[in-house]
């Protein structure tokens, strides 16, 4: 860890996804690592201990459960959040009886995750001020006032300007994607790269925002629900 810097460690199998994320939290101040399989995730946890651990369920060698019961072997105190398209009532419940901080969806906005990580860290600054004077028989009227947490600066907003692209427009890009998580995260990674983002939830949007401006760039899922990606590409 670098000084007071939060390290995060996220356990996906999606590549883009990992970069992506990593890239937007590095911005607002995380140091992040990333695990590709829940092995290597536990590997690098039991070398690291970062401070958050963010867990996807569906891994390609083991389950996301018995990555968290690893971890949770290692340490028990460890701050772990699963972020998943991939859950059931069960699995939360198996979840949150092993000790996990948070369970959300990937359809949740990446404020409510950047908001999860601060209130997260703020509690664990607090429990480990209360520790310490306990500890040493210390009364709690008279414990020192808690340190200020360090934690991330508020969600990464948009960038204040935009920058000119090497025909001399404006960089402009159209991300098109019927996930709002994936909608966000594409939509600060490349806002943080000085890009002006429009996003389009579904084909027929994507069209009609098309026909007001053409972007520099198109960002297209191909598996969306009426006019597909295909469908958008031929007209």
């Amino acid at each position: 860890m670098k000084g007071n810097q939060p390290t995060v460690l996220i356990v996906d199998d999606e590549q883009l996804y990992c970069d992506l994320l990593g890239a937007i939290l590095s911005r607002s101040g995380y140091e992040v690592r990333t695990a590709l399989n829940g092995l290597d995730g536990i590997k690098l946890f039991k070398q690291w201990r970062p401070r958050f651990t963010l867990l996807d369920l569906r891994l390609p060698d083991i389950h996301g459960i018995e990555v968290l019961r690893e971890i949770k072997k290692i340490d028990p105190q460890a701050a772990v959040m699963v972020l998943t398209n991939w859950g059931t009532d069960f699995m939360e419940n198996q979840a949150r009886q092993l000790g996990v901080r948070d369970f959300f969806s990937k359809k949740m906005t990446l404020d409510t995750l950047m908001a999860a990580l601060e209130n997260t860290q703020k509690q664990m600054t607090s429990a480990l001020t209360l520790e310490v004077p306990l500890a040493a028989g210390a009364k709690v009227g008279n414990m020192p006032q808690s340190a200020e947490a360090v934690g991330p600066p508020d969600a990464v907003g948009a960038a204040e300007t935009t920058v000119a692209s090497e025909s001399g427009g404006e960089k402009s890009i159209l991300i098109v994607d019927d996930e709002p998580q994936v909608l966000d995260v594409l939509s600060q990674f490349f806002t943080q790269r000085s890009y002006r983002v429009r996003v389009a939830s579904g084909g027929a949007e994507a069209l009609s925002l098309i026909a007001q401006e053409s972007p520099s760039l198109l960002i297209l899922d191909i598996y969306m629900p009426g006019i597909n990606g295909i469908g958008v590409l031929r007209q």
